[in-house]
């Protein structure tokens, strides 16, 4: 791992860092970059812009994790159960994306299955499909678990899996045949090497081995997302679709807000279904040193738009 990577992900759990850093006014410029807002009004109202202006649908996630109580985790529920309802409302092609451990994971398995069962349910009543974000490995299993245990009920629902876990090829086979939704993603938590890839080329080979499996399963699946800036890897999976036959509009690539967008642009004109995934809250600072991370690289591009005049 780099020392790069190494460095923001020590940051991302820095409690004393969490705490002082966002006071700081050239923190926040940097990542308003990244975020339209801390508001459930300024996600919705970014996600109504991009749907009218460029025709590219969203995916909202309340920033958060973690939670300590089970008033919070009702309090984390009745909030994405009005997102869902003001989705509804104002017709927007936007999903929303949940963490278990904002619904209660550490706490109570029927406590967050309740939650998360709610949720499902407000999603499928309004023709809408509520996905499962994936946290850290300790949280793995219980995560693909529930998410099994929920989809017997609700099919509606999809599950994000991790490239540099050595697991996720199994993981996948299980979930083709169980005819899920998934979102492959590369993965952004510190986790040690004998459990994930340390490299990022190891990385890359294995999430385009893996992307593989969901365009072959693509039939099975009720949805496929490849969540990814890397743009080297989707010209990849993108000419392996045309090999293998199957449309470009019978999966999504799914890219952060403010990232990108130019590309989003062009991967839409090509006949591509381009979902962005919008995060807003006040919990940013984890999330953010998680984005920086991924990528190292773009510390220099969040310098230059920080003092940009």
């Amino acid at each position: 791992m780099s020392i790069g990577r190494s460095f923001f992900l020590w940051a991302s759990r820095n409690s004393t860092l969490r705490e002082r850093l966002p006071q700081y006014g050239f923190v926040k410029k940097s990542v308003s970059r990244f975020m339209p807002g801390e508001t459930s009004e300024d996600a919705l109202n970014a996600a109504e812009e991009l749907q009218r202006s460029n025709n590219i649908s969203t995916v909202l996630t309340h920033l958060g994790e973690n939670v300590s109580t089970e008033a919070e985790t009702h309090q984390v529920k009745d909030h994405y159960l009005e997102l869902i309802d003001q989705i509804h409302i104002r017709g927007l092609d936007a999903q929303v994306s949940v963490k278990l451990t904002e619904l209660g994971l550490d706490q109570d398995l029927n406590l967050c299955t309740s939650n998360l069962k709610e949720l499902a349910g407000a999603a499928a009543k309004t023709n809408n499909f509520l996905w499962i974000d994936m946290e850290g490995t300790q949280y793995t299993s219980s995560t693909l678990d529930l998410y099994s245990r929920v989809r017997e009920e609700f099919q509606k629902t999809g599950v994000c899996v991790q490239s540099y876990l050595y697991r996720t090829s199994e993981d996948l086979e299980k979930l083709i045949r169980l005819k899920s939704g998934i979102r492959l993603v590369k993965g952004a938590y510190a986790e040690s090497p004998a459990v994930a890839f340390a490299s990022k080329s190891d990385n890359d080979e294995n999430y385009f081995k893996l992307a593989g499996m969901l365009l072959q399963g693509n039939q099975e699946l009720s949805r496929i997302a490849f969540g990814t800036h890397d743009q080297l890897l989707i010209g990849r999976i993108l000419d392996h679709a045309n090999r293998m036959k199957v449309a470009r509009d019978s999966f999504e690539i799914q890219m952060l807000y403010g990232i990108r967008k130019k590309d989003q642009l062009r991967l839409v004109q090509q006949g591509c279904r381009v979902r962005v995934l919008i995060s807003y809250g006040t919990f940013w600072f984890p999330w953010y040193m998680r984005r920086l991370a991924e990528r190292p690289a773009n510390v220099f591009f969040v310098i230059k738009n920080v003092f940009r005049s």
